[in-house]
């Protein structure tokens, strides 16, 4: 049983080494690490057993915040931590007393009790200072002589240390270390200031160092002027990190120094200890949700390297289905891969640090609202951007006619696709305008059935022509232009019988669908030479003539 005599003090305190002060900053990464080291690996101690009755964390009574006695058991049932704050104010007292020696503090034995107190030189009577009892011996495993003999022994030292510690040699070598270590820490500054400079010309001159542009994959991403810059900030940040972390570190450690500011330098080591610790123990905290996000990233790559090389076997033929054409692996492919990256995303997000957040949670909400924003056009767009692949209606490469507009398609994106005109003009057209309007595609016959695709135009011709002569006419200007194919015959079919000519459709085959225009230009400027030699006036536009002397409109025959 422990208790505390009124009137009565005791006060102790450490004395570290000088030198210990100089290492502080080098032992806080490992007291750090020792500190958040899980149970099992560095072979922490098993909790030991309380008998009944004892407190399982003991209070202390301290000096200066060091700890001296600690208290599992007060006399009379009362409360340690009320006995240990009691202890603290009169052990301050009597520490800071020259009068009571350190050897003045004794054990007496009684029956029931054994007493911790103050005998004087003088004779004076025995001042009560602790009282103990069998119970407070059975808190820590000893009997009640031993106990006492071990505050008693506690109580002296932590007397000794505080008066060594304010004496005048102490504070003359405290401030001698202090003094050093502002000479080291204004060298250090002096010197990381120097080398500062030294690299931040280096970068400025690209002498030393060898500083190029940044690519990636083919593409230039930074300058080189860029990557200096960005090279430069980084020295700046690091420089002044390091000086602000080195300044803190520097602060608890002159502090620890003079004993007055001691319990002060303890608070602040303590404060960076539990920085380190939590943050230490948030990364090894994290380590099974990095390597599960891993474990997906894996997954998900493995999934879309598979996906995409079965879609490039379709694609090349190597691998077919009846119902699957192989200009669909492509579309389909990025299709797939969209979609797996998106699931993946979905089963890791729950495993990213800070998932929980609001931060992630606002960051979520605003996507939210801009996808609600913009999510009618580009959803139609998007749409109609897949029933265009699926319903084949062009493929990239071909000649197309959308909406009035001739040219070649450029680019079959998701919400727009782009045409090439024959004047190279690149021409973008929503995805949902095309799909709601229709699509000539003169590519297609020669692609699918492996035909040529035809060219029809128009001549109307007086009834004074026989039509079988002008059947010849047009048959022959055909034969004649070289971007005809001669895979299929070209034909003529008399489509009208009009009020003053005969409407004559000529059908020719083109050879190279690229050159369509100059093809149909070409056979137009033959039909022309042809009827031009035979005498025959083309009556297109339809017109009448008065024949009252007025000169035919048939030109004159080419002199050869």
């Amino acid at each position: 049983m422990v208790s505390l005599a009124p009137g009565m003090t005791v006060r102790g305190s450490r004395r570290p080494h000088p030198w210990r002060a100089l290492t502080t900053v080098l032992l806080l990464g490992l007291v750090a690490l020792l500190a958040i080291a899980p149970a099992g690996v560095l072979g922490a101690p098993r909790k030991a057993w309380t008998p009944p009755g004892c407190a399982e964390h003991g209070a202390w009574i301290t000096l200066e915040g060091t700890k001296v006695v600690e208290l599992r058991w007060a006399v009379g049932g009362r409360d340690p931590a009320a006995t240990a704050a009691e202890g603290t104010a009169w052990l301050s007292g009597l520490a800071s007393n020259p009068l009571v020696t350190p050897e003045s503090v004794v054990v007496r034995d009684g029956d029931v009790y054994s007493y911790i107190g103050i005998e004087p030189p003088n004779g004076d009577l025995f001042q009560r200072l602790l009282s103990l009892d069998d119970r407070a011996g059975e808190c820590f495993g000893v009997s009640r002589a031993t106990l006492a003999l071990r505050y008693r022994d506690q109580v002296r030292a932590a007397i000794r240390a505080y008066r060594q510690e304010h004496s005048l040699s102490s504070w003359l070598t405290g401030s001698a270390l202090a003094a050093l270590v502002l000479t080291i820490y204004l060298i250090w500054i002096r010197w990381q200031s120097r080398l500062k400079q030294r690299l931040a010309r280096a970068i400025q001159t690209r002498k030393s160092l060898r500083i190029s542009g940044l690519g990636l994959a083919g593409n230039q991403l930074l300058e080189e002027a860029q990557v200096g810059g960005l090279l430069q900030g980084l020295l700046t940040v690091a420089h002044w990190a390091l000086l602000v972390v080195v300044s803190y570190l520097l602060v608890p450690m002159l502090l620890g120094f003079f004993p007055p500011t001691k319990v002060m330098a303890a608070g602040l080591r303590s404060q960076l200890l539990a920085v380190v610790q939590a943050g230490l123990a948030q990364v090894v905290a994290a380590i099974p949700n990095l390597l599960t996000i891993l474990l997906i990233l894996a997954i998900t790559v493995g999934t879309v390297r598979l996906s995409q090389g079965l879609f490039r076997a379709m694609g090349r033929g190597r691998l077919r289905f009846s119902w699957f054409y192989p200009e669909w692996a492509e579309p389909t492919s990025r299709i797939a891969t969209a979609l797996i990256v998106l699931a993946g995303c979905v089963i890791a997000f729950p495993y990213v640090p800070g998932s929980t957040s609001k931060v992630f949670q606002g960051a979520g909400l605003f996507l939210g609202v801009l996808a609600a924003l913009g999510s009618s056009a580009i959803a139609t767009n998007v749409i109609s951007g897949l029933m265009l692949i699926y319903t084949r209606a062009f493929q990239e490469g071909d000649r197309v006619e959308i909406g009035g507009v001739v040219g070649v398609v450029q680019e079959r994106a998701l919400l727009v696709t782009r045409l090439r005109t024959p004047r190279n003009e690149l021409v973008s057209v929503p995805n949902a305008t095309v799909i709601a309007t229709s699509v000539t595609n003169f590519s297609f016959s020669r692609r699918e059935i492996a035909q040529p695709v035809a060219l029809a135009t128009t001549v109307t011709i007086g009834y004074d022509v026989p039509w079988r002569q002008v059947h010849a006419l047009l048959l022959s200007a055909a034969r004649s232009v070289d971007g005809i194919s001669d895979e299929l015959a070209p034909f003529v079919l008399q489509t009208s019988l009009n009020d003053f000519h005969i409407s004559y459709e000529l059908t020719v085959f083109v050879r190279e669908v690229e050159r369509y225009r100059e093809t149909l230009s070409q056979l137009l400027a033959a039909v022309q030479d042809a009827f031009a030699a035979a005498e025959v006036e083309i009556l297109s536009p339809g017109y009448h003539a008065i024949r009252n002397g007025n000169a035919s409109t048939v030109p004159k025959p080419r002199q050869t």
